[in-house]
């Protein structure tokens, strides 16, 4: 464990001050030429981030780009995506990061919701390149085996340096697009200020240091990896900025990187637990690693075996780590207390506080101005349900103990697997389109992995016979591939609520069964998810 658990950490910014370029500013002071950000190949300083952000800026501008405008950026993980997002701090400018994977018809539908002004994407332009009012640029090919360590080769130049816009901790800084649980995506608002105790909170979580590196796997377009890169900025913690996560890769890249902390998500923690066991387990130097939602079981596993120490948390998009276990305590099972400058409730449906060991929806808000997300992009009345009664509803039901909560399940309608946040509104979405299919109810089953696993009950038309191999051939079209169901079951009837929708809890308490078709089981399955 590092030294001093629970210490602040060493960049503190209060009031106005509270934003990115004043947060890079004075790491730069602190941390001066300690390694801020690497990803193995490329390596920026901390006295650096000011300068890049300062000319990506100009750069922004010569692209005919204003504050207020955005820009997306459509990329596998690499420190370009960090660069666009200090410059479009330093301008004002708000950067949308898009999923690589994301299918055409969605990556169209995102562009025409977002509006961004320029696109940055990789290799060649996708076959969205056509929306209208969008301006396409290729980033600039990655050079494996050549070290660049100065701003002079950062690919965002200029002749000169822009002075900081006049931006604000309520100053958007990105729009993250997350799934939504009874309809499209929604694009979440995060403030400047919101990224700032990101990194202070999770950093006081794993009791980072300047000693420490942090490496992760985990894409950009998540506030997971986005909010590691600020926790390091704020301690002087080292960023290393890894490609996307490979079972069995990951402990070579681990030690490689000579990290000393990473993140997992729960499924993740299955598949290195299901790796094939050595004689001699990696001699690596990580001591604790952030892994919220990892099962008991595999949790006390994983430690055993690995000889490292899994932290729990709870953290969204929308808010912040407002729940986390600080070092020094644990209560195995349970997500933690609330965080210093947060506060949570679990109440009833009519937000009214429950009492302890009886579940409720967690509600949380803070006393860190901008501490949580504006709201969601052109929402206004989601976002007004999602903040009623000066709480932020969370959709989670938990249970509280003593100060403690423990994560129940999930009330929204959203599937969590491999990490992403599917919509089951969306999958259905794409399955009712489909020749015969009367209508399709979408739910979360157990995975072997530890998350969930989509499954998709569907009523035919007239008893019509589908064959579930071309229908996941047709989801492939539309759907990214984690979203694609796995189990898939034709069944005579829905179960409904007396206003005609789908008793959906009656769906997940049935879930696999002896007439489930599994696409694992399946060798036809070209498009196994």
């Amino acid at each position: 464990m590092p030294e001093n658990p629970g210490m602040v950490p060493l960049v503190q910014l209060q009031g106005p001050a509270r934003t990115i370029p004043m947060l890079l500013a004075a790491a730069a002071e602190h941390f001066g030429d300690q390694i801020a950000w690497t990803d193995g190949l490329k390596s920026r300083t901390f006295r650096e981030l000011p300068q890049i952000a300062a000319v990506g800026a100009t750069a922004l501008q010569s692209r005919g780009l204003n504050p207020g405008d955005r820009i997306a950026v459509i990329a596998e993980n690499r420190i370009e995506t960090l660069e666009l997002l200090i410059a479009c701090s330093w301008f004002g400018t708000t950067l949308v990061p898009i999923n690589p994977a994301t299918p055409p018809a969605q990556l169209e539908y995102f562009l025409n919701y977002v509006e961004p002004r320029r696109v940055f994407c990789e290799d060649e332009l996708p076959p969205a390149s056509h929306v209208s009012q969008v301006e396409w640029e290729v980033l600039p090919a990655q050079v494996l085996g050549e070290s660049q360590d100065s701003t002079t080769n950062c690919w965002l130049t200029s002749d000169h340096e822009s002075p900081a816009q006049a931006v604000a901790p309520d100053t958007p800084l990105a729009i993250l697009l997350t799934s939504g649980t009874t309809g499209v995506s929604k694009g979440v608002i995060c403030p400047q200020g919101q990224f700032l105790a990101w990194g202070e909170t999770v950093a006081q979580i794993l009791g980072l240091t300047s000693h420490d590196t942090a490496y992760t796997c985990l894409p950009l377009f998540h506030t997971n990896a986005l909010n590691a890169a600020f926790q390091c900025l704020v301690t002087g913690a080292k960023f290393h900025l890894g490609p996307r996560f490979s079972s069995s890769r990951f402990w070579d890249r681990i030690i490689d990187a000579e990290a000393t902390t990473t993140y997992l998500l729960g499924a993740m923690v299955s598949m290195l637990l299901n790796m094939p066991e050595s004689e001699q387990p990696p001699m690596h130097a990580v001591s604790r690693i952030l892994a919220p939602g990892t099962p008991i079981p595999a949790l006390q596993a994983f430690e055993e075996r690995f000889n490292t120490h899994l932290v729990e948390a709870h953290g969204m998009t929308e808010t912040n780590a407002a729940i986390g276990t600080p070092l020094g305590e644990r209560r195995v099972g349970y997500m933690g207390r609330a965080m210093p400058g947060y506060q949570a409730l679990v109440v009833n449906e009519f937000d009214e506080p429950v009492p302890d060991g009886q579940p409720g929806e967690l509600l949380l808000r803070s006393d860190i101005p901008y501490a949580f997300a504006s709201g969601y992009w052109r929402l206004p009345e989601v976002t007004v349900s999602a903040n009623r009664n000066q709480w932020f509803h969370t959709g989670d039901r938990v249970m509280k103990d003593q100060g403690w909560f423990r994560f129940v399940d999930r009330i929204k309608d959203v599937i969590r697997r491999r990490g992403e946040n599917i919509s089951a509104w969306e999958v259905e979405h794409v399955l009712d389109e489909y020749p015969n299919v009367a209508k399709s109810a979408v739910v979360p089953v157990p995975s072997e992995l530890g998350e969930d696993e989509v499954m998709a009950f569907i009523l035919t038309t007239d008893g019509t016979s589908i064959d579930p191999v071309e229908l996941r051939e047709h989801c492939a079209t539309e759907l990214a591939r984690f979203a694609i169901p796995r189990f898939i079951e034709f069944v005579d009837e829905l179960p409904l609520t007396d206003t005609g929708k789908v008793r959906k809890q009656v769906l997940r308490e049935r879930g696999v069964g002896t007439e489930t078709w599994d696409a694992n089981d399946d060798q036809r399955s070209s498009s196994r998810a």
